[in-house]
């Protein structure tokens, strides 16, 4: 079995996963962001090496579609012209990082990043495939519900923290002391938790796991912000990318503002120190657009897992779900898009779609086998109004 055909991992660059479109290319920027020159080299190696097509991804990644096997070479070549390619997959696969977006010029944040981001590389860890860390290091935390294991933030005071993911205090640190902490933690996890390659730092706690004393600490993190939107903060312009994925003509216009990007796990990207919202075509700028609420998966033909069109069904939804829920609509019962509950989970299988509310893909359905058409004709089915 080819690298590209195994399930259960994430893609990178140097390890690609092949898809109902071709190769997926995952890029991983380095401390979470891209210069002006990279945002248009991105773009100019989707368009001339994939099908033109990029995700943006829950883990404030980029992903380039439709790549074929001639082409990834010569795709990794720009890669590493730009600065975006590992020395090696193990490398690759151990930064696993998410960082805020929103420091400022001065804080510690790229620092921080950037010492993590050394440390793993410099590490023989041999982590779960989807393990990974945050930096949530500003006065409120903003990745509270994004998937990390080791996370670095602040507490009330300003100081800084290290703490495991499910533990609701963590150990406060130096600031010399933050990376070194966070990669203790991870391999405590690895000698204590790891089976078959996988595993989730939350998950083994959960179970009865103990941290070390060493790890464990007393300090309550600071408190969670408000969920980020479209709109203008002091960092630049925040934007959303409708179902997460973007055109390369789009990511072009974007880098042709001279401004960098900060990437989210939010499929939303930040353009750094812009002043007015973005008029690119495809963007979402508005902070209460109905796109905002719907999360789908590539979907088919896309993917060849995928068992219906789930952007098309998310579309024609997306202005009739109602009020503030939030609708996941995934190809299968894997929920790449989106590991989490929402308000109202569709699932495609080979006999329609399996409707669940108020959890994951993961969780029982309440219907089974429902069609598309019925749900686009009366959507009050996925409301409870039948």
């Amino acid at each position: 079995m080819s690298a590209a055909s195994v399930k259960g991992w994430c893609p990178g660059a140097l390890r690609p996963m092949q898809s109902g479109d071709g190769l997926v290319v995952r890029v991983r920027p380095f401390g979470g962001r891209l210069d002006a020159a990279q945002t248009a080299g991105l773009a100019h190696l989707a368009e001339r090496h994939g099908n033109g097509l990029i995700d943006v991804t829950s883990r404030a990644n980029l992903q380039i579609r439709g790549v074929t096997e001639n082409s990834h070479r010569l795709l990794l070549d720009g890669l590493a012209q730009l600065i975006l390619l590992d020395p090696d997959a193990d490398t690759e696969s151990r930064r696993n990082i998410l960082v805020t977006p929103f420091w400022r010029e001065g804080d510690e944040t790229q620092a921080l990043a950037a010492e993590l981001e050394e440390a793993l590389a410099d590490s023989a860890l041999e982590l779960p495939t989807k393990f990974g860390f945050a930096i949530d290091d500003g006065t409120s935390r903003v990745l509270a519900g994004n998937s990390a294991d080791v996370r670095i933030e602040r507490d009330v005071s300003g100081g800084l923290l290290v703490r495991a993911d499910g533990a609701a205090l963590g150990r406060s640190v130096a600031r010399g002391e933050a990376v070194a902490t966070a990669l203790a933690v991870a391999r405590w996890f690895v000698a204590s938790g790891v089976k078959d390659g996988r595993g989730r730092m939350a998950t083994h706690l959960a179970a009865g796991a103990r941290l070390p004393e060493a790890q464990r600490g007393e300090t309550e993190p600071a408190p969670i912000m408000a969920a980020a939107r479209p709109g203008l903060y002091p960092q630049g312009a925040m934007v959303g990318v409708a179902f997460g994925q973007i055109p390369h003509i789009t990511l072009n216009q974007l880098s042709a503002c001279g401004h960098a990007l900060r990437m989210t796990p939010w499929r939303m990207v930040l353009s750094e120190g812009k002043r007015t919202m973005p008029s690119a075509s495809g963007l979402i700028t508005e902070a209460y657009d109905p796109a905002l609420r719907v999360i789908a998966c590539s979907g088919a033909p896309r993917c060849r897992e995928a068992h219906a069109d789930t952007r098309g069904l998310a579309a024609a939804l997306a202005q009739n779900i109602g009020g503030a829920a939030q609708l996941h609509v995934s190809g299968c019962a894997k929920g790449c898009a989106h590991s989490g509950a929402a308000a109202i989970t569709l699932v495609a299988t080979a006999r329609g779609f399996d409707l669940v509310r108020g959890g994951s893909t993961r969780d029982e359905p309440i219907l089974r086998g429902l069609d598309r058409d019925d749900i686009v004709r009366d959507p009050s089915i996925l409301m409870g109004g039948h």
